[in-house]
């Protein structure tokens, strides 16, 4: 059984010739990550029954999807890490000059698109298991047309992110899963409902309030009135216009109880860690993150900002999506038939960034509990080296797609990126795709 019939090994559309269209058409996207449909389907019979596939009123993106969260809960469970980080972004989703019904505005009032908010699960060393939340929505055409509508708030994908991961944290007893958000997700509400259904997934929110803790005091006048507990070092890495450069943050700790008005206290921790000796004209680096655990030593704080610093992976989650797979080009003449196709290059996604880390953490792997022998025989061909005698290695065959893929392979390089292995598996899928 390759690795899109056992994605979709729980898939329910009631009827198995659709169960079989949609394995063949994630393979296929898998294997051409940044074509087109019809490039990556090979074949106008394969194309056209792929059409028909997202036009099937019987296909749904809650029942694709269905599929792949039992999957992703199936190798939570089989984790020997009792932490799981649980990781909610929102990211629009750009179809502007499409003809596709049922879009809204984005950012910008011409802009027309979609917003799609996933939780993406990830182990402390960052291996991702899978997505387990995808929360989809359009805005009007108008602001106006969204303020004479009661119905939407936005805020609530945060709420009900949360309580799916809350319900995730009762089917897997032996783990802690923890509830990841940036900014954004730091609102009353949220913490309200965690609190009432007493924290079953710890929260780890960053801070974007300052706010009152009484007697004049602010959380953060209240914070820097303690004693540091440790310091932590690291490269930050290079940006546009910014070089990578070393971070020294000293960490502090504040247990402090939070009193809004006519609504219950909340006891919270705060995690500040705070650049100092920034370079002249930089601000310091400074991330305060709030969360329900108890944090009494400077190991738990410094566990606590390594695993919100593991949120970036949420952030490589989407570039894949939209950059590798280039999703915003798709031509689906609906919203909810390009919902359909989403949840298969949601799946995608999460394969590649799957293959990269585990390469990374498992590189001893033999390649065939992940490739097909064709598929790692033609990474070998493609690069001209000689076919080894036995298995190859999985990290071996990863190597060899990031070098089809641009990957130099230089002592200095490190290990590849996703976008080295997914421009590899484009070169690699005319010599591997068996048209359906």
């Amino acid at each position: 059984m390759n690795w899109s019939s056992s994605e979709l090994t729980d898939l329910d559309l009631g009827d198995k010739r659709l169960e079989t269209r949609a394995a063949h058409i994630l393979n296929a996207m898998l294997k051409a990550p940044q074509s087109s449909l019809p490039k990556a389907c090979q074949s106008w019979s394969s194309t056209l029954a792929t059409y028909r596939f997202f036009w099937n009123e019987a296909v749904s993106h809650d029942a694709l999807m269905a599929s792949h969260f039992e999957a992703t809960e199936c190798r939570i469970r089989q984790q020997d890490s009792k932490i799981i980080l649980c990781i909610q972004d929102t990211t629009e989703l750009d179809f502007n000059g499409q003809e596709t019904e049922g879009l809204g505005r984005l950012s910008y009032d011409k802009q027309r698109g979609m917003y799609l908010h996933p939780t993406l699960c990830i182990t402390p060393e960052r291996l991702p298991l899978g997505i387990t939340d995808t929360w989809m929505w359009s805005r009007g055409l108008s602001k106006a047309a969204d303020q004479a509508n009661p119905s939407i708030k936005e805020s609530r994908r945060w709420i009900e992110g949360y309580e799916r991961v809350a319900e995730l944290a009762a089917r897997c007893p032996g783990h802690r899963l923890i509830y990841t958000g940036d900014r954004e997700s730091d609102f009353y509400d949220l913490l309200k409902r965690a609190q009432a259904l007493d924290y079953p997934a710890d929260l780890l929110i960053r801070a974007q309030h300052n706010r009152a803790l009484g007697d004049d005091l602010k959380l953060w006048d209240a914070i820097e009135q303690q004693q540091a507990l440790t310091r932590i070092t690291f490269t930050k890495p290079r940006k546009q216009g910014e070089k990578a450069r070393k971070v020294v943050q000293e960490i502090k700790v504040l247990r402090y109880t939070l009193r809004p008005k006519s609504k219950h206290p909340m006891l919270l921790t705060l995690v500040q860690a705070k650049e100092i000796n920034p370079p002249a004209g930089k601000s310091p680096l400074i991330w305060r993150l709030v969360t329900n655990r108890c944090v009494e030593t400077a190991d738990a704080a410094c566990e606590l900002i390594d695993w919100y610093r593991a949120r970036w992976e949420i952030e490589m989650f989407f570039d894949v999506l939209k950059v590798g797979c280039r999703v915003e080009k798709l031509q689906l003449d609906t919203k909810e038939r390009i919902e359909k196709a989403l949840a298969l290059y949601i799946m995608v996604a999460w394969r590649i960034m799957f293959l990269m880390r585990l390469g990374r953490t498992c590189p001893e792997l033999p390649a065939e509990l992940v490739f097909d022998p064709l598929e790692w025989k033609v990474s070998f061909r493609l690069g001209k080296k000689a076919l080894p005698d036995g298995i190859p290695t999985l990290n071996q065959v990863i190597r060899n797609l990031a070098e089809l893929g641009g990957f130099l392979g230089r002592k200095c390089d490190g290990e590849p990126g996703a976008k080295s292995i997914w421009l590899g598996y484009s070169r690699a899928s005319p010599y591997t795709q068996v048209p359906s």
